[in-house]
């Protein structure tokens, strides 16, 4: 009976597919919707390809999952992932939907799947990861992820005893985690700006779990994430199977040493997310019997995700679109931070406002106070266009962080932030945008480019130094 409940859900969902691709509603989720509410126990009985990775964490997973699918593509596979979908189990179904015959025979040898850390419980009894990546584990939207010691045991109870993990040794937190697992070990030798103590509001692993004195750090590059080590015992953070190491920001590009050898390996962004994403994907890759070479050349073909980083000049001015994760504080100091360590006069739009909350509930701002606004307070910081429903809270938020109310510049509408811009000279703009608010961004982030290309044309056009 459970087998012909299946074979009707994968019908149906099928049929829901075609329906979508009419209307133009591909990829979502909802045949995977469709499928569990007809099949309760359609991830139980669906093919899955001969070889799977998961990639999950707080923050990375999203970026580290495209750049193996983009890899195993390159390699000539077909990759079924659900990178058009959700990472919840609605869109894991929806995408093994997607990669079945009518018959329920898997199309696909190797499948690559983000997968939300909450989600551990609704997928992990039947999806068994060959490979598992864990890019990190720290504070997330309260309301959604509580404390990250509590995901790290979400993941120890529902992980699979079979998946080899790949763990990042400089965060406490996830390199802990389903201890009993097969586990290999990435992380980042010092580099350079490192520090040996936490100066964020974030801390969220500081008394030693063996003696339970304060952990301290041989290098700190934010929050908690560094090579920790407790003075009064033998505890410490653990050895790097994979290492990253001779960080070069001017040519973009950063060393990877194991047993075997060691590989050179393009970096997509000079953040550190980014530099511990690429290091991340190595690992993975090794970690899979794929050569250092090989890998490199992947590696040389690769670009960004655009929905994420975007960086684009217009004459003397740059335009910088980022995102920057409302609820989130931990991935939006991350942001904040990268901004601060830009060189040249800036402006900022922040509008990463928790539109979807609006519609439901009310948003709580406590994640305002656990992020760092104080990266901010900079002088070459010069105009902060705060917008949408929560442009008082951020307001409150950046006076008490010490920045200037005459810096602060206000719409009611986020599409009225770019008349807000002061365009000064050899300007920096940076539009920062949550994952609520991904079309608005790209709304914004297009009005602000037709002003810096109008700027710039008119500059072309007059042939003088000044606009």
């Amino acid at each position: 009976m459970s087998k012909i409940r299946f074979f009707i859900a994968l019908w149906v969902s099928k049929l829901a597919i075609i329906a979508l691709k009419i209307t133009k509603h591909a990829g979502t989720n909802f045949p995977g919707i469709v499928a569990l509410k007809i099949c309760p126990m359609f991830l139980k009985y669906a093919k899955k390809p001969e070889k799977i990775i998961a990639v999950t964490g707080t923050n990375g997973k999203t970026t580290v999952s495209n750049m193996l699918l983009d890899i195993l593509t390159l390699d000539g596979y077909n990759v079924l992932n659900n990178k058009a979908g959700s990472n919840i189990n609605t869109g894991i179904a929806a995408s093994l939907i997607y990669g079945m015959t009518v018959f329920g025979k898997c199309k696909h040898r190797i499948g690559v799947f983000e997968i939300d850390e909450r989600s551990a419980l609704r997928i992990f009894p039947y999806l068994k990861p060959d490979y598992m990546l864990i890019t990190n584990l720290s504070r997330d939207s309260i309301m959604r992820n509580a404390h990250p010691e509590y995901i790290a045991n979400l993941l120890s109870l529902y992980i699979p005893n079979s998946t080899k993990l790949i763990l990042n040794a400089d965060d406490l937190i996830s390199s802990a985690v389903a201890p009993e697992n097969d586990r290999v070990y990435f992380g980042i030798d010092k580099m350079k700006g490192d520090l040996n103590k936490c100066i964020n509001l974030i801390n969220d692993i500081q008394i030693c779990p063996v003696c339970n004195h304060k952990l301290e750090y041989e290098y700190l590059r934010y929050n908690h994430i560094g090579k920790a080590y407790c003075p009064s015992c033998d505890f410490k953070a653990p050895e790097y199977d994979f290492t990253g190491f001779n960080v070069d920001l001017d040519k973009m590009f950063i060393d990877v040493k194991d047993k075997d050898g060691i590989g050179s390996y393009k970096l997509l962004n000079e953040s550190v997310f980014n530099i511990y994403n690429v290091v991340s994907a190595v690992a993975v890759l090794r970690t899979m019997g794929y050569s250092h070479d090989k890998i490199e050349k992947f590696f040389r073909k690769l670009e960004i995700v655009e929905s994420r980083f975007e960086e684009t000049k217009y004459g003397s001015r740059t335009l910088y679109k980022l995102l920057a994760k409302e609820k989130n504080a931990f991935a939006t100091t991350r942001v904040f931070d990268y901004i601060s360590t830009m060189e040249g006069d800036k402006e900022i739009i922040l509008m990463n406002s928790c539109q979807g909350d609006m519609h439901h509930w009310s948003e709580n701002t406590c994640w305002l106070y656990d992020c760092d606004f104080e990266f901010l307070n900079q002088d070459n910081i010069k105009n902060i266009i705060l917008c949408g429903p929560r442009r008082f809270d951020h307001r409150l938020r950046l006076l008490l962080a010490g920045v200037p109310e005459e810096k602060l510049s206000f719409a009611e509408k986020e599409v009225e932030a770019p008349s807000k811009l002061k365009l000064f000279e050899n300007d920096n703009i940076y539009v920062l945008y949550g994952t609520d608010s991904l079309n608005l961004g790209n709304k914004v982030s297009a009005m602000v480019r037709k002003l810096l290309k109008d700027k710039a044309d008119k500059f072309e056009k007059r042939g003088t130094s000044r606009d």
